[in-house]
């Protein structure tokens, strides 16, 4: 009997083990599940569709350049208006795209700057920006199709690897933390100086709560593996803050017949509202 009794205790627990080992693997998110956990990580659609406009203050570390910190001023305004100005020893570079067209000004040495207009390649990337909140915020009003492209570590950590098409038909990668469900990581094409294409790879980090949204305080960007990439210190971040129209026209120089003058100083509508980066 005791011999039968074992016999049958070990067909159950093999049976119980061919079962576990038959039994699927706990099924991943989907592409849409992963973009609604994100959208939920980063505040809530909700929350994201009542900002209008939003400004960056902080600085740029880059070891391509010989001060050791640039300050910078990036002002973003629904639906894709941006002016992006960086400021070092009274020499300014100002890059200003108004919705369809976009316009630059660069230090000149010896000579006076010039305003000139953006690269077909700058104009195609500015024209296919996705706006404050991002390429998956209401990714199907804008036509943008998200798809699971696999599974990477990010930095030791699990990331869902996402593939996104833009309406043109070009496509880049979004990585989404498996844990956080935030965005982590992006890459999207770039050429250089000599025309050669090639990828540029961006890290989110150091995730904070402004105002209900979770913003990333440094991003990172770099092609070359080989190479320090630039790192972009937010400092302080301001939402809805008033932005006039102008700030996005044509700039144009002192002395120069027109309307507009380059400023790069912080906007009069922003000057005495310091408001924390950091939640409290």
């Amino acid at each position: 009997m005791k011999r039968i009794a074992l016999i049958a205790f070990a067909a159950l627990v093999a049976g119980a083990a061919n079962a576990a080992a038959s039994a699927p693997a706990a099924l991943e998110p989907t592409a849409a599940d992963i973009v609604d956990r994100n959208i939920a990580a980063r505040g809530g659609i909700d929350a994201w569709r009542k900002v209008d406009t939003m400004v960056w203050i902080g600085h740029i570390e880059s070891a391509s350049v010989p001060a050791p910190k640039l300050p910078f001023v990036l002002e973003m305004k629904r639906p894709n208006k941006t002016r992006f100005e960086i400021g070092s020893r009274n020499q300014e570079a100002l890059r200003v795209f108004d919705g369809n067209h976009g316009w630059k000004v660069h230090p000149a040495h010896g000579r006076l700057p010039q305003v000139l207009p953006y690269t077909d390649d700058e104009l195609s990337y500015a024209r296919e920006g996705t706006g404050i909140d991002g390429p998956l915020m209401d990714y199907r009003a804008k036509g943008i199709a998200v798809t699971l492209d696999g599974i990477d570590q990010v930095e030791g950590r699990k990331a869902y690897r996402l593939n996104v098409t833009l309406p043109s038909g070009d496509s880049h990668h979004v990585w989404i933390d498996a844990d956080t469900y935030l965005d982590v990581k992006y890459d999207r094409r770039s050429r250089n100086a000599f025309g050669m294409e090639g990828t540029m790879f961006v890290v989110n980090r150091n995730y904070q709560t402004i105002e209900g949204l979770r913003l990333p305080l440094t991003i990172e960007s770099g092609g070359d593996a080989a190479k320090v990439p630039d790192r972009m210190v937010i400092e302080r971040i301001l939402v809805n803050a008033p932005l006039e129209a102008r700030q996005f026209a044509k700039p144009h120089l002192p002395g120069r017949p027109n309307t507009v003058t380059v400023d790069t100083r912080m906007p009069a509508t922003l000057r005495g509202t310091p408001r924390p980066a950091r939640a409290p």
